[in-house]
This record gives structure tokens, sequence and C-alpha cells, in this order.
């Protein structure tokens, strides 16, 4: 049996998601999109800054606490600090039945030199 790196799971889960830009995420939230902001990065990540408005679960605590607090038909924009807990936790989300979302390429950092805006 051949075993899948950490880099193959999520260049896996890349091809069966969407993913945006931070400059698109700008843009949506410029125009007030309805759309839900998640951030997956851990408490300490999350600390330091965030998007206005994001609503936060921690990757690791994803699948036990999502369908609490995010209607499935909702739009969700889902981001971390470089991009690649948001895309496997965009493929989880897309398994559990969530039909609109997608992951921010790049993550907190590509925001961070978008010059994007910060809360907290």
């Amino acid at each position: 049996m051949t075993h899948k790196t950490g880099s193959d799971l999520i260049n896996d889960a890349k091809t069966r998601i969407r993913e945006v830009s931070a400059k698109d995420v700008q843009g949506m939230l410029a125009a007030q999109a309805n759309a839900i902001y998640l951030d997956v990065r851990e408490p300490a990540e999350w600390n330091l800054g965030r998007l206005p408005g994001a609503l936060h679960i921690p990757r690791g605590t994803l699948e036990t606490k999502v369908e609490g607090m995010i209607p499935r038909d909702a739009t969700v924009v889902i981001y971390c600090a470089g991009g690649n807990r948001s895309a496997l936790a965009a493929d989880t989300m897309q398994q559990m039945g969530y039909t609109d979302v997608c992951s921010m390429a790049g993550g907190w950092r590509d925001w961070m030199m978008a010059g994007g805006a910060v809360e907290g």
C-alpha cells in the first residue's frame, strides 16, 4: 500500500475545491457580500488578528462544531495562515453537504501582503 504524504492530501483536496484570492475576498468584503468568513487557524493565530467579522473554528474542531454554527447553504470563505488547512477544511465541509464553500489561496499571509483589513 502506498502512503500519502500531507502534501498529497492537501493537493488532492485542492483539486476538489474552489480557491479564491485575497483580492477576491477584499472585493467581497467591500461589496458586503452575504458570506461567512471562517478562520480555521489556532487560537494563538486568531488572537494576532483576523478578517473583519470572521468566525473562528480551529481546523482541529471543525467537524464537531461547524454544523451548530454555520448553515449548510451559507456562502463560506475559509482561510488559515497559508491556504493549506483551509483547503482541507473546504474539502471536509463539501463532504458534509456544504454547497458554497471556498478556500482563500495563500491564506492570512496573502491577505496581509494584499493590504487587507485586520480586526483584533
